[in-house]
C-alpha cells in the first residue's frame, strides 16, 4: 500500500493563485491569456516578485537562484495563497530543492500546478506527502494547448477527479494495474535518480513524457531506469507526448506528438516486463495536454482502448 497522500483543499471563488517562475524567464505577453483565464474563473492571480525577471547564466532564468527560491517559498507558505501555478518550465527547478520550506504549507497545503522542469518540485512535494497537478503551465507553448486541458485543471482545483478513455495504440500492453501515480518529464525523472528527491517507484504507476531528445538520449535515459531497477518495481506505465524527437534525423516524421520511433524504443526496452502500458496518453509538451494528479491512486485497464481512472 502506498503511504497516504494529502490532497490540498478545493478552491472557492475569490481565492488567490500565486504565479511563480521557478525556472526559465517569461515575458508579460506570454502570460496574458493564462492570467485572464484565471480571473474569468473567479480566482485572483498574484504574481511573484520575479515572475518577469531575467538572469542570464548559461541559460535565461527568471532570476538568480536566491530570487527564485524566495518566490517559491513565499508562494508555498503565504496563508493568503490557495494554489501555486508555474508560469513555465525550462531549466532551473533543481536549484531550489535544497532550500524549500514547508512550515506554513504543512498547515495549509495547496495545489502546485506545472509540468516539464516542474517535475522535480512535484517529486519533492510527493516525498513530503502532498499531491500536485502535472498540467499545462500559464505560458502556452508554441504549439498551443487544448481548451479542455485548462478546463480539467480547474475541475481538479474544484474537487473533481479526472477519468480518461485513451484510443488504442499499437504499442500498448494489455492488462490491469493500480497504484500511486508518479513521474512527469522523463529527463527530470532520470536526473533525480540516485538522489534523495527521486520518486519511490515500488508498486507505482509511472508516467513519462518528453520533448526534443535525440533518440540515443532517450534510450540512455531508459537504460538508466532499467539499470536502477525501475521497471522491476512499477505496476504499470503511462507514456504521454514524445514530440520533436530525433533531431539528428531532421525528418518531419519525428515532429508528431506521439513519435512512433520514440514509442518503438520505449516498447523495446520494456517488452520483457509484464506490466500493462498505455501509450498515447494526452499529457506532455503537446497541444492535447490534459492534467494528471501526481500522488493520486490510479487504476489503468488496457484492452481495445485504455482506461485511466483516479
Amino acid at each position: 500500500m502506498s503511504k497516504e497522500i494529502i490532497f490540498p483543499k478545493s478552491l472557492k471563488k475569490g481565492d488567490k493563485i500565486a504565479i511563480v517562475s521557478p525556472a526559465g524567464y517569461v515575458e508579460e505577453s506570454q502570460l496574458e491569456s493564462g492570467l485572464n483565464l484565471i480571473k474569468s474563473k473567479g480566482y485572483e492571480p498574484v504574481l511573484g516578485a520575479h515572475v518577469y525577471g531575467r538572469f542570464d547564466k548559461g541559460y535565461p532564468y527568471s532570476g538568480t537562484e536566491q530570487e527564485r527560491i524566495d518566490d517559491l517559498n513565499w508562494a508555498l507558505n503565504d496563508d493568503d495563497i490557495s494554489a501555486i501555478w508555474a508560469s513555465r518550465g525550462g531549466y532551473g527547478c533543481q536549484h531550489l530543492l535544497h532550500h524549500l520550506k514547508l512550515k506554513h504549507f504543512r498547515k495549509n497545503p495547496k495545489w502546485y500546478i506545472g509540468y516539464s522542469d516542474n517535475t522535480v518540485i512535484q517529486s519533492y512535494l510527493l516525498k513530503e506527502g502532498y499531491a500536485s497537478i502535472h498540467a499545462q503551465t500559464i505560458k502556452t507553448s508554441s504549439f498551443g494547448v487544448i481548451e479542455e486541458g485548462y478546463k480539467m485543471t480547474f475541475d481538479i482545483l474544484s474537487g473533481e477527479l479526472p477519468k480518461f478513455l485513451v484510443e488504442d495504440n499499437e504499442f500498448n500492453k494489455k492488462g490491469r494495474a493500480k497504484g500511486q501515480l508518479i513521474g512527469g518529464n522523463l529527463a527530470l525523472v532520470y536526473a533525480l535518480l540516485g538522489t534523495k528527491y527521486s520518486f519511490d517507484f515500488k508498486d507505482k504507476i509511472l508516467f513519462i513524457e518528453d520533448i526534443g531528445e535525440n533518440f540515443y538520449s532517450l534510450d540512455r535515459m531508459l537504460m538508466s531506469l532499467e539499470l536502477a531497477g525501475v521497471f522491476k518495481k512499477i505496476n504499470g506505465l503511462i507514456v504521454g507526448g514524445m514530440i520533436n524527437m530525433g533531431k539528428e534525423a531532421e525528418n518531419k516524421e519525428y515532429e508528431e506528438s506521439f513519435d512512433s520511433f520514440a514509442y518503438q524504443l520505449i516498447s523495446d526496452r520494456i517488452k520483457k516486463y509484464d506490466f500493462p502500458t498505455v501509450f498515447g496518453f494526452p499529457n506532455g509538451h503537446i497541444f492535447d495536454n490534459r492534467p494528471l494528479i501526481i500522488g493520486a491512486e490510479v487504476k489503468i485497464k488496457v484492452k481495445d482502448k485504455a482506461e485511466v481512472e483516479f
